[in-house]
């Protein structure tokens, strides 16, 4: 008879000596590669001087003891004398800029500025503001509630209350500087079988998230237990129609249920051809 053990859950570390966001990202991305292995992940941002550094290598260290297995730090350090302090730790050290850096600039025969923060600083003041605009616009005009300005949208997001629409609009806001609103389909589009009045005019810009009925009344019930808002039979017929309505004017629409906030903004920036105004 065989006998299997669990993995032993490992500790990754993701440091930075500016936000962390960046390591954060990828380093988080890497792991779920894993995604058979337990890990616990901590950020620890601004570690920009030699005795932070050294602090957070004791931490490590001791970790290494107690976990016994080294733990795994990503990092993304611009000076490399405290990048140097971590590579004293028990721990296997991965340094982004070192990986990546050092061969770019024999490539491209130069050598980069080695500036702190430059993957997230203001000093772009233009993509500051589109940001900016973007989230207000976005914020306005979510869920259908402003109609003021609506043909300055890039994309009106369309489909049932509660398959995606908002988070997705605000992530496209967010990281990509698209002004991004949403509309529902409700039950009275459906017995008048048009689009609501409001977006008639946008088709070109309309596109549509559906969902699984089962998962929709999930994450109702969760809001309005026991409503017919939230029943399985309201979230099948409501579904049902909101398909056969975009179809019929030939509104593109992705299924979001198993989809991330990630995955449907960057579905919805390939698919409707839109163009990214901010990195």
């Amino acid at each position: 008879m065989s006998t299997s053990t669990k993995p032993p859950r490992r500790t990754a570390f993701f440091l930075s000596d500016r936000t962390g966001i960046t390591i954060e990202m990828l380093g988080h991305s890497l792991l779920r590669q894993f995604e058979n292995l337990p890990f616990t992940e901590i950020t620890l941002p601004y570690l920009d001087t030699a005795e932070k550094a050294a602090a957070v290598v004791t931490q490590i260290n001791d970790l290494a003891i107690a976990d016994s297995v080294r733990p795994l730090v990503f990092s993304t350090f611009v000076n490399p004398v405290i990048r140097s302090v971590f590579d004293s730790a028990n721990a296997l050290h991965l340094d982004c800029f070192n990986i990546f850096v050092a061969p770019l600039e024999v490539e491209l025969g130069v050598r980069s500025s080695h500036t702190v923060g430059l993957s997230h600083r203001l000093g772009d003041m233009v993509d500051y503001r589109q940001r900016i605009e973007a989230i207000r616009y976005t914020l306005e005009h979510d869920d259908g509630v402003s109609q003021r300005n609506w043909q300055q949208a890039d994309i009106t997001l369309v489909g049932v209350s509660r398959s995606g629409k908002t988070p997705t609009c605000l992530y496209l806001a967010l990281k990509y500087g698209i002004r991004a609103a949403n509309c529902p389909l409700t039950p009275d589009d459906f017995s008048r079988v048009e689009l609501p009045a409001a977006i008639k005019g946008l088709r070109a810009k309309l596109f549509g998230f559906t969902i699984d009925p089962a998962r929709l009344h999930q994450i109702r019930s969760e809001r309005m237990p026991d409503s017919d808002y939230a029943s399985l039979e309201n979230c099948r017929y409501e579904v049902r129609e909101a398909e056969a309505l975009m179809r019929q004017e030939g509104i593109l629409f992705l299924d979001a249920t198993n989809k991330s906030i990630e995955e449907l903004a960057t579905a919805v920036l390939h698919h409707a051809k839109l163009t990214r105004k901010i990195y």
